[in-house]
């Protein structure tokens, strides 16, 4: 099968085109032809050496996580994922190959249907963002009516999810993003948007109860900036791994509670997810889409920090 592969870390350009077996399915996992596959900044931090890299068990590996497709062969006769279904969902890179190839081998748990209403395109840049800020908003911060929830990075892949998700809930919240993302933010259901390239967000700001922290320390102080907008008792969810390595020591000395995040496949809360993208309550947005060939660029303008929503490769044709 056609597959982008990388044989050593470095830059996008270390993402290259090759032939490679289609993976093997076993016990419980079905295999999926793939029709797109979502970029996500973990892809391109491993591709780069950080993030799972040291994870990754022999090369040529194959990145990506997110996938949408068709189901070509199944667990057994009787089950609910059958041969030519439409379904998304996560793979488990490192410890198996990745999406950015035309065959996914996965556990039938990481996996649901396709919502009907999306392509497989835009249901690719669904599942690592979308269950990231679903855990983070729902199941962490547990997001309800009168909570004052402020959210990092509001107009990036998982923050306009986290955004919708606490607006969903019920919460008032409070998103950071650039001068051209502002009104966007609006339009996703922040009640309040700071232009960080034009203020201090933590200036002026009334006490909040949860913080959604999709920076931490990489830019600015960000994180610890946070601990000032928090109420004593208040809670702080960090998503960028290693990016804040005293957020315990300095979040207790604040009287904060603080907490890294995370995220595992779940088709389960997918499937939930799924029915609110049918019903139109949740949305994605692309910001761009490359051919798989064009994984190298899609990296490229991922990391190049200035992307709305999703960046997702088209692999293949229903």
């Amino acid at each position: 099968m056609r597959a982008m592969v990388i044989h050593r870390t470095g830059t996008p350009l270390e993402l290259v085109g090759s032939e490679v077996p289609i993976p093997l399915r076993v016990n419980s996992e079905v295999l999926i032809r793939v029709l797109a596959a979502g970029i996500n900044p973990i892809d391109a931090k491993t591709r780069s050496g950080g993030g799972v890299a040291q994870a990754i068990g022999a090369y040529p590996a194959v990145l990506g996580r997110d996938f949408s497709g068709v189901v070509v062969e199944s667990p057994f006769e009787a089950h609910a994922l059958q041969p030519g279904m439409e379904v998304f969902g996560m793979t488990s890179f490192p410890r198996s190959a990745g999406s950015y190839a035309e065959y996914v081998a996965v556990s039938s748990l990481s996996v649901t249907r396709k919502p009907a209403s999306l392509s497989h395109v835009e249901a690719a840049g669904v599942p690592l963002a979308a269950l990231t800020a679903w855990g983070m908003v729902v199941d962490v911060a547990k997001a309800h009516e009168g909570q004052r929830m402020l959210i990092h990075a509001g107009a990036g892949g998982v923050g306009h999810f986290a955004v919708q998700f606490a607006r969903y809930f019920g919460a008032h919240v409070i998103a950071t993003g650039s001068t051209r993302n502002l009104g966007w933010l609006g339009e996703l259901g922040a009640s309040q948007v700071v232009d960080y390239t034009a203020s201090r967000f933590e200036e002026g700001l009334d006490k909040v109860d949860t913080v959604i922290d999709l920076i931490g320390n990489v830019h600015d102080d960000t994180g610890t900036r946070s601990l000032a907008t928090l109420r004593r008792g208040g809670l702080l969810v960090n998503a960028p791994s290693g990016s804040w390595p005293t957020m315990r020591a300095d979040a207790a000395a604040a009287g904060i509670r603080a907490t890294d995040y995370k995220v595992a496949p779940d088709g389960a809360t997918l499937a939930i997810i799924a029915r609110l993208l049918e019903s139109g309550d949740i949305r994605v947005h692309l910001d761009d889409v490359f051919d798989l060939g064009e994984a190298a660029a899609a990296h490229t303008k991922l990391e190049s920090g200035r992307t709305r929503g999703k960046i997702v490769l088209r692999v293949g044709e229903a």
